[in-house]
Protein backbone atom coordinates (compact mmCIF):
# COMPACT_ATOMS: atom_id res chain seq x y z
CA UNK A 1 0.00 0.00 0.00
CA UNK A 2 1.35 3.44 -0.96
CA UNK A 3 2.08 6.06 1.72
CA UNK A 4 -0.37 8.94 1.98
CA UNK A 5 0.44 12.09 0.03
CA UNK A 6 1.71 15.42 1.35
CA UNK A 7 -1.70 17.08 1.41
CA UNK A 8 -3.16 14.24 3.49
CA UNK A 9 -0.22 14.31 5.89
CA UNK A 10 -0.77 18.03 6.37
CA UNK A 11 -4.49 17.53 6.91
CA UNK A 12 -3.80 15.00 9.67
CA UNK A 13 -1.04 17.08 11.27
CA UNK A 14 -3.14 20.23 11.70
CA UNK A 15 -5.58 18.29 13.89
CA UNK A 16 -2.99 18.23 16.68
CA UNK A 17 -2.79 21.08 19.20
CA UNK A 18 0.90 22.06 19.31
CA UNK A 19 3.52 22.95 16.73
CA UNK A 20 5.90 20.25 17.96
CA UNK A 21 3.18 17.59 17.68
CA UNK A 22 2.30 18.74 14.17
CA UNK A 23 5.96 18.56 13.13
CA UNK A 24 6.28 15.09 14.67
CA UNK A 25 3.15 13.82 12.91
CA UNK A 26 4.27 15.18 9.55
CA UNK A 27 7.71 13.57 9.86
CA UNK A 28 6.38 10.20 11.06
CA UNK A 29 3.78 9.92 8.31
CA UNK A 30 6.35 10.89 5.68
CA UNK A 31 9.17 8.58 6.76
CA UNK A 32 7.90 5.66 8.87
CA UNK A 33 6.94 2.60 6.80
CA UNK A 34 5.01 0.89 9.59
CA UNK A 35 1.67 2.57 8.86
CA UNK A 36 1.52 1.43 5.24
CA UNK A 37 2.70 -2.05 6.28
CA UNK A 38 -0.01 -2.39 8.92
CA UNK A 39 -2.69 -1.10 6.55
CA UNK A 40 -1.71 -3.68 3.93
CA UNK A 41 -1.86 -6.52 6.46
CA UNK A 42 -5.44 -5.80 7.54
CA UNK A 43 -6.78 -4.42 4.25
CA UNK A 44 -8.73 -7.55 3.28
CA UNK A 45 -10.78 -7.93 6.49
CA UNK A 46 -13.44 -5.84 8.29
CA UNK A 47 -12.23 -6.85 11.77
CA UNK A 48 -11.72 -4.13 14.40
CA UNK A 49 -8.19 -3.15 15.39
CA UNK A 50 -6.90 -2.91 18.95
CA UNK A 51 -3.76 -0.72 19.03
CA UNK A 52 -1.88 -1.32 22.29
CA UNK A 53 0.54 1.48 23.13
CA UNK A 54 -1.05 3.72 20.51
CA UNK A 55 0.61 6.98 21.56
CA UNK A 56 -1.31 9.81 19.89
CA UNK A 57 -3.20 7.35 17.66
CA UNK A 58 -1.41 7.97 14.37
CA UNK A 59 -2.15 4.49 13.06
CA UNK A 60 -5.87 5.17 13.36
CA UNK A 61 -5.57 8.46 11.47
CA UNK A 62 -3.57 6.74 8.74
CA UNK A 63 -6.10 3.94 8.33
CA UNK A 64 -9.00 6.38 8.18
CA UNK A 65 -7.18 8.46 5.55
CA UNK A 66 -6.68 5.30 3.49
CA UNK A 67 -10.39 4.51 3.57
CA UNK A 68 -10.36 1.67 6.10
CA UNK A 69 -13.82 1.34 7.60
CA UNK A 70 -13.14 -1.01 10.51
CA UNK A 71 -13.33 0.37 14.05
CA UNK A 72 -10.12 1.40 15.80
CA UNK A 73 -9.44 1.43 19.54
CA UNK A 74 -6.12 2.79 20.77
CA UNK A 75 -4.83 2.29 24.33
CA UNK A 76 -1.94 4.06 26.03
CA UNK A 77 -0.91 4.78 29.61
CA UNK A 78 0.45 8.27 28.77
CA UNK A 79 -2.33 10.72 29.58
CA UNK A 80 -0.72 13.58 27.64
CA UNK A 81 -0.56 11.56 24.42
CA UNK A 82 -4.12 10.31 24.83
CA UNK A 83 -5.31 13.88 25.46
CA UNK A 84 -3.58 15.18 22.33
CA UNK A 85 -4.79 12.25 20.24
CA UNK A 86 -8.37 12.58 21.48
CA UNK A 87 -8.41 16.28 20.65
CA UNK A 88 -7.17 15.45 17.15
CA UNK A 89 -9.99 12.93 16.75
CA UNK A 90 -12.52 15.58 17.74
CA UNK A 91 -11.16 17.89 15.03
CA UNK A 92 -11.26 15.05 12.51
CA UNK A 93 -14.78 13.91 13.41
CA UNK A 94 -13.67 10.30 12.88
CA UNK A 95 -16.52 7.93 13.62
CA UNK A 96 -15.43 4.46 14.67
CA UNK A 97 -12.16 5.65 16.25
CA UNK A 98 -11.51 5.87 19.98
CA UNK A 99 -8.53 6.42 22.28
CA UNK A 100 -8.50 5.38 25.92
CA UNK A 101 -6.13 5.90 28.82
CA UNK A 102 -5.27 2.36 29.92
CA UNK A 103 -2.37 0.12 30.83
CA UNK A 104 -1.41 -2.78 28.60
CA UNK A 105 -2.49 -5.11 31.43
CA UNK A 106 -6.07 -3.78 31.17
CA UNK A 107 -7.17 -4.91 27.72
CA UNK A 108 -10.85 -4.59 26.76
CA UNK A 109 -12.95 -7.58 25.58
CA UNK A 110 -12.36 -7.02 21.87
CA UNK A 111 -11.61 -9.65 19.21
CA UNK A 112 -10.04 -8.65 15.92
CA UNK A 113 -6.58 -7.52 14.87
CA UNK A 114 -4.03 -6.36 17.44
CA UNK A 115 -1.13 -3.93 16.92
CA UNK A 116 1.95 -3.53 19.12
CA UNK A 117 4.07 -0.90 17.40
CA UNK A 118 7.36 -0.01 19.13
CA UNK A 119 6.00 -1.04 22.53
CA UNK A 120 7.65 -4.20 23.78
CA UNK A 121 11.19 -2.97 24.44
CA UNK A 122 9.83 -0.49 26.98
CA UNK A 123 8.89 -3.46 29.17
CA UNK A 124 10.85 -6.11 31.04
CA UNK A 125 11.33 -9.50 29.39
CA UNK A 126 8.70 -11.01 31.71
CA UNK A 127 6.10 -8.36 30.87
CA UNK A 128 6.83 -8.76 27.17
CA UNK A 129 6.01 -12.47 27.30
CA UNK A 130 2.83 -11.79 29.29
CA UNK A 131 1.66 -9.11 26.86
CA UNK A 132 2.27 -11.33 23.83
CA UNK A 133 0.07 -14.01 25.37
CA UNK A 134 -2.62 -11.48 26.29
CA UNK A 135 -2.56 -9.90 22.83
CA UNK A 136 -3.01 -13.31 21.21
CA UNK A 137 -6.16 -13.85 23.28
CA UNK A 138 -7.69 -10.81 21.55
CA UNK A 139 -7.13 -12.15 18.04
CA UNK A 140 -10.18 -13.23 16.07
CA UNK A 141 -9.82 -16.50 14.12
CA UNK A 142 -8.74 -14.50 11.05
CA UNK A 143 -7.07 -11.74 13.04
CA UNK A 144 -3.44 -10.72 12.72
CA UNK A 145 -1.07 -9.65 15.45
CA UNK A 146 1.10 -6.87 14.02
CA UNK A 147 4.30 -6.09 15.91
CA UNK A 148 7.00 -3.62 14.95
CA UNK A 149 10.00 -3.65 17.25
CA UNK A 150 13.73 -3.28 17.39
CA UNK A 151 15.45 -6.63 17.81
CA UNK A 152 18.64 -7.27 19.73
CA UNK A 153 21.35 -8.12 17.20
CA UNK A 154 25.13 -7.59 17.01
CA UNK A 155 25.09 -4.94 14.28
CA UNK A 156 25.46 -1.19 13.85
CA UNK A 157 21.73 -0.67 13.36
CA UNK A 158 21.02 -1.98 16.83
CA UNK A 159 23.57 0.41 18.34
CA UNK A 160 22.07 3.31 16.34
CA UNK A 161 18.68 2.40 17.78
CA UNK A 162 20.04 2.44 21.32
CA UNK A 163 21.42 5.94 20.76
CA UNK A 164 18.02 7.12 19.49
CA UNK A 165 16.31 5.60 22.52
CA UNK A 166 18.69 7.48 24.82
CA UNK A 167 17.60 10.80 23.31
CA UNK A 168 13.92 9.81 23.41
CA UNK A 169 14.24 9.16 27.11
CA UNK A 170 16.18 12.37 27.71
CA UNK A 171 13.53 14.39 25.86
CA UNK A 172 10.75 13.01 28.05
CA UNK A 173 8.81 11.62 25.07
CA UNK A 174 9.25 8.08 26.44
CA UNK A 175 9.44 8.29 30.25
CA UNK A 176 11.47 5.44 31.68
CA UNK A 177 13.07 4.50 28.38
CA UNK A 178 13.90 1.08 27.01
CA UNK A 179 13.94 -1.85 29.45
CA UNK A 180 14.75 -4.94 27.40
CA UNK A 181 15.49 -5.36 23.70
CA UNK A 182 14.13 -8.77 22.64
CA UNK A 183 15.77 -11.19 20.24
CA UNK A 184 13.77 -12.66 17.37
CA UNK A 185 13.35 -15.93 19.26
CA UNK A 186 12.05 -14.16 22.36
CA UNK A 187 9.14 -12.96 20.25
CA UNK A 188 8.68 -15.95 17.97
CA UNK A 189 8.81 -18.84 20.44
CA UNK A 190 6.08 -17.69 22.90
CA UNK A 191 3.71 -17.07 20.00
CA UNK A 192 4.45 -20.37 18.26
CA UNK A 193 4.03 -22.24 21.54
CA UNK A 194 0.37 -21.18 21.77
CA UNK A 195 -0.44 -22.06 18.17
CA UNK A 196 0.35 -18.98 16.09
CA UNK A 197 2.28 -18.95 12.86
CA UNK A 198 4.90 -16.19 12.85
CA UNK A 199 6.86 -14.38 10.16
CA UNK A 200 9.58 -11.83 10.80
CA UNK A 201 11.05 -9.43 8.25
CA UNK A 202 13.02 -6.17 8.31
CA UNK A 203 11.00 -2.95 8.32
CA UNK A 204 13.49 -0.10 8.30
CA UNK A 205 12.41 2.13 5.44
CA UNK A 206 14.99 4.90 5.06
CA UNK A 207 15.90 4.86 8.75
CA UNK A 208 19.11 3.48 10.28
CA UNK A 209 17.24 1.62 13.02
CA UNK A 210 17.14 -2.13 13.60
CA UNK A 211 13.36 -2.40 13.20
CA UNK A 212 11.47 -5.55 12.24
CA UNK A 213 7.89 -6.41 11.35
CA UNK A 214 6.50 -9.47 13.12
CA UNK A 215 3.13 -10.79 11.95
CA UNK A 216 1.38 -13.66 13.72
CA UNK A 217 -1.98 -15.37 13.25
CA UNK A 218 -3.64 -18.59 14.30
CA UNK A 219 -2.55 -21.58 12.27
Amino acid sequence: MKPIDRATRRRIAVRFPTRSQRAYVTLKLATDPVYAAAASIIADTPLPLLDIGCGIGLLGHYLHAQGHAQSYLGLDHDEHKIAAGSLALQHAGNAGMDLRLADAAELPPLLGHVALLDVLHYMSATRQASLLTAAAQHLAPQGRLIIRNVLREPNWRFHATRIEEFFLRASGWIPGGAQHYPSADELRLPLESIGLGVRIEPLRGHTPFNSYLIVAQWR
